[in-house]
């Protein structure tokens, strides 16, 4: 299992922070960056003329200033999230700006393109695919995918059903390159449990929403701090998608978490945010069973440290037993 050049050397910690829509913004990314974590955010999360060039400016202007000023703390490289379903109008300009601005890991969802891996391979960058079983990994991979983001049970936003000890040995029986998980790593025990398990890098989402950085509502964060993981309730009303969100907040929308609707899936629209009146994720907040795990709001240096310790710490243990 050997990791590319880009994802060897400035990692901090064996970890990608997750595009969260809405959440994700330039300030978080470079500061995640920073902090030794592949930062990323979704390209859609950009709206308006001119937005999305600018945070790539943005981004790659910091963390260039960065590593010239910390050449013995080189910062990690950053991510963007392209949505490369049909409802995504804006794919191929997005992809177009990926090139211009050389962004160094493309991570696709929904669908796997060979034109778009084609595109991202052209300057040098590499493409993350993320799957939720082993069917869509193989597509994936055909397609001319660098690796693969596994997305088990559990895991924020859209969520697969499979456990991950199944998923990563499917996909481990035929696939040696890189390879990250996703589903309820919010500590940094779980970080090393996910490469003992074959992965390469934890794929991180709900933990970084309780950061001051993340472009999310105080009550969104203290949510995260008082919820555990039987407050998540898995349903694709929202997108069309099955996908894990807090329960309390689909409550404050005015909807019977009990009772949801199911959704038509031909019906996906993920530019608007949602298919119902209370959008996904503006008014129904997304977030993964790990959610137990957030205890407090804190700036994303001090997160990434607590779970380089709490990795450490595992590592110890182990070598204790």
């Amino acid at each position: 299992m050997a990791l590319p050049d880009v994802l060897k050397g400035s990692l901090q910690l064996p970890a990608i922070a997750s595009p969260m829509f809405i959440v994700s913004n330039p300030t978080m990314v470079i500061e995640q960056c920073k902090a030794g974590v592949v930062g990323s955010f979704p390209s859609l999360n950009a709206r308006g003329e001119g937005v999305f060039e600018s945070w790539l400016q943005q981004i790659t202007t910091a963390l260039q200033d960065w590593d010239s000023a910390n050449p013995e703390q080189q910062a990690a490289p950053f991510a963007v999230n392209l949505i490369v379903h049909n409802s995504n109008n804006r794919l191929q300009e997005d992809l177009e700006l990926c090139v211009k601005y050389k962004v160094p890991v493309v991570i696709t969802s929904l669908g796997a393109k060979e034109h778009v891996n084609e595109t991202i391979h052209s300057y040098g960058g590499i493409v993350l695919h993320d799957i939720i079983n082993d069917a869509f990994a193989r597509k994936a991979i055909e397609k001319g995918a660098d690796g693969l983001i596994a997305v088990a049970t559990g895991a924020g936003g859209h969520a697969g059903t499979q456990s991950p000890f199944a998923l990563i040995q499917e996909i481990r029986a035929w696939f040696d390159g890189p390879l990250a998980l996703s589903g309820c790593i919010a500590r940094g025990d779980s970080i090393l449990a996910a490469q003992a398990m074959g992965a390469d890098l934890a794929y991180m989402g709900s933990v970084f929403i309780a950061t001051d950085e993340a472009n999310a509502v105080d009550a969104y964060k203290q949510m995260l701090v008082d919820s555990q993981a039987e407050d998540i309730v898995y349903t694709n009303l929202f997108t069309g998608v099955h996908g894990n969100y807090l329960k309390p907040s689909i409550i404050n929308a005015g909807l019977d978490p009990e009772q949801l609707a199911e959704s038509d899936p031909s019906k996906m629209d993920f530019g608007s945010g949602g298919n119902t009146d209370a959008k996904a994720w503006k008014d129904i907040w997304g977030c993964g069973q790990g959610v137990g795990a957030v205890k407090k709001v804190q700036k994303v240096g001090d997160l990434v440290a607590q779970l380089r310790a709490e990795y450490d710490a595992a590592k110890q243990r182990l070598c204790n037993l």
